[in-house]
C-alpha cells in the first residue's frame, strides 16, 4: 500500500516542487549591510558570469566588485552589470585586493580549477561566504583542505552542482529511495558531447595585452602562453582540471552517490584514451569508462566527445538499475523503466523549459547567508567533495593504469605510491598551498 500510495504521489508531488522554490527554506535572517547583500566575483569570463548574472535575480543583492586577470573581460563585465544594476562595481585583477574589502560579503569563485582551492580557502578566513564553481579543486589534497576551512570558520560555501536544487532531481532521488526499484545493483553515470569537437594545435605565443598570464598560472606549472590552455579550454589540460571526468562527472557523481547515501569506493579502475582525437591538442581522454566498486553496488562513468548517442538515448545522465526497474534522469527530466510484471508503472517528467535550476540554487545560497546557516545549503562544501574526491580517484586510476584501492580510513590508497602521489597538490612560482 505504500509503495502504491508512493507511486499515486509522484506526478502531483513534483509539479508543487516545480514551482521554483528551493528545496529548503530559511527562517532566520541575519543583518545585512543597508538590508542589502554584497557580492564579489572572482573569475568571469564563463560560468563566474553566468552564477553573478543568476544571484542578481536576487532584488536585495549587489555586485560591488569584479576580479579577473584579463582586463578585457573585467571591463565587458562592467559594461554588463548595467542591465542589471545601477552601482559601478570595483575592478580588479588580484582576487587578494578584492577580499581585502570589508564590505563584500560573499564571493563567487568562477576561476579555473586549479585556483579554486586558495581562493576558496583565503575567502572564508577573509570572512566571506562563498559560492564555489564545481569541481571544487583539482586534487584530493585541496578537496579536504576546502572542508576543514569552511567547518573551521562556519562561512556558508555552496558548490555549482546545481543539479541538486532541481525539483525533479529531488523526486527521481525518492523513488530509487523508496524502494520500488528494489536492490540497486548498478548507476550509470555519463556525459555525452557531441557538440565537442577536436582542439587544433597552434603555436605558443605571447599572451594578449592586458592578461596578467602569471596570475593566470598561479600554482601550476610555469609554460609559455598558449591560447588553447587559455579560458574554456583550460579544462583538457592536467595542470588546470580533470577533463570531462570531473567538469561533467561531479554534476552527475553528486546526484548518485546522494541518492545510495554512498561516500567513497572500495576500488575504482578506469580505461580509456584519446581514442576519437588522438592528434589534436588536448591531455584529458576523449573517452573513458570508470568502474567503482560501493559496499553493495557499481557505478559505472562514461564520457565521450563528439558524439551524442549515449546510454537511453539521452546525452547525459544518471540511471539506477534495479531488479524491479530503472530510473533515469538528466536536466530533462525523468522517466521510469519497469521490469515487465515487477512494479506499477510511475509516469515520466519533463521539466517545464521556463524552470531554471541554477536561479533557485543561488537563491538558495542567499537564504543560507540570511540565515547565516550552512546547514540550509543544497549542495554544501562536504557534497563537493564527496563528488570531487570521487571524480578524481577515477582521473587517478585512467593515469596510473591499474585498479586501486581506497582504505577511507587512513584516507589514501592501498600499496599503490603513484596513485598515492596523486592526491597531493604541487604548488608552484611561489605559491603555497593554504593552511587551515
Amino acid at each position: 500500500m505504500k509503495r502504491r500510495k508512493f507511486i499515486r504521489n509522484t506526478s502531483t508531488g513534483i509539479i508543487a516542487g516545480i514551482s521554483g522554490a528551493p528545496l529548503i527554506h530559511s527562517c532566520a535572517t541575519s543583518k545585512m549591510k543597508n538590508g542589502r547583500l554584497e557580492v564579489g566575483v572572482i573569475g568571469c569570463n564563463g560560468m563566474g558570469w553566468s552564477n553573478a548574472s543568476s544571484i542578481l535575480k536576487n532584488p536585495d543583492v549587489d555586485l560591488v566588485a569584479i576580479c579577473d586577470v584579463d582586463q578585457t573581460v573585467r571591463e565587458k563585465r562592467k559594461e554588463d552589470y548595467k542591465a542589471y544594476r545601477e552601482n559601478t562595481p570595483k575592478l580588479y585583477s588580484d582576487y587578494r585586493e578584492l577580499l581585502k574589502d570589508g564590505n563584500i560579503d560573499a564571493v563567487i569563485i568562477g576561476s579555473p580549477d586549479h585556483w579554486h582551492a586558495k581562493m576558496m580557502v583565503d575567502a572564508v578566513q577573509a570572512g566571506k561566504h562563498v559560492y564555489v564553481e564545481k569541481p571544487i579543486s583539482n586534487t584530493i589534497e585541496e578537496c579536504n583542505i576546502m572542508l576543514d576551512a569552511a567547518e573551521k570558520t562556519g562561512k556558508v560555501v555552496q558548490v555549482g552542482q546545481w543539479q541538486r536544487s532541481g525539483p525533479h532531481y529531488r523526486q527521481a532521488i525518492d523513488i530509487v529511495q523508496s524502494g520500488v526499484l528494489g536492490k540497486i545493483r548498478l548507476v550509470k553515470v555519463w556525459a555525452y558531447q557531441g557538440w565537442m569537437k577536436p582542439v587544433p594545435i597552434v603555436a605558443d605565443s605571447a599572451a594578449p595585452a592586458g592578461v596578467d598570464y602569471k596570475s593566470w598560472l598561479g600554482p601550476a606549472p610555469m609554460r609559455a602562453f598558449n591560447r588553447n590552455r587559455f579560458h574554456f579550454n583550460f579544462r583538457w589540460f592536467w595542470d588546470y582540471a580533470g577533463g570531462l571526468m570531473t567538469d561533467w562527472g561531479v554534476h552527475e557523481i553528486d546526484i548518485a552517490l546522494y541518492a545510495m547515501n554512498a561516500i567513497a569506493p572500495k576500488s575504482v579502475m578506469a580505461t580509456g584514451g584519446k581514442l576519437a582525437y588522438p592528434d589534436d591538442a588536448s591531455e584529458t581522454p576523449d573517452t573513458l569508462q570508470a568502474l567503482f566498486e560501493y559496499d553493495d553496488f557499481n557505478m559505472l562513468w562514461e564520457h565521450a566527445t563528439g558524439i551524442d548517442s549515449g546510454p537511453y538515448g539521452r546525452t547525459e545522465g544518471i540511471a539506477f538499475i534495479g531488479n524491479n526497474g530503472t530510473v533515469v534522469v538528466n536536466r530533462g527530466g525523468y522517466e521510469v523503466i519497469a521490469e515487465k510484471g515487477k512494479m506499477e508503472p510511475i509516469p515520466a517528467f519533463e521539466k517545464p523549459k521556463d524552470i531554471n535550476y541554477l536561479t533557485i540554487h543561488t537563491k538558495n545560497f542567499v537564504d543560507a547567508i540570511k540565515a547565516n546557516d550552512p546547514t540550509l545549503l543544497n549542495t554544501p562544501i562536504k557534497s563537493g567533495s564527496v563528488a570531487a574526491i570521487n571524480a578524481q580517484m577515477g582521473n587517478i586510476a585512467y593515469k596510473t593504469g591499474t585498479k586501486v584501492y581506497w582504505d577511507k580510513e587512513k584516507g589514501m590508497f592501498k600499496d599503490n605510491a603513484a596513485a598515492n602521489k596523486l592526491i597531493k597538490a604541487n604548488y608552484q612560482n611561489g605559491w603555497s598551498l593554504p593552511l587551515v
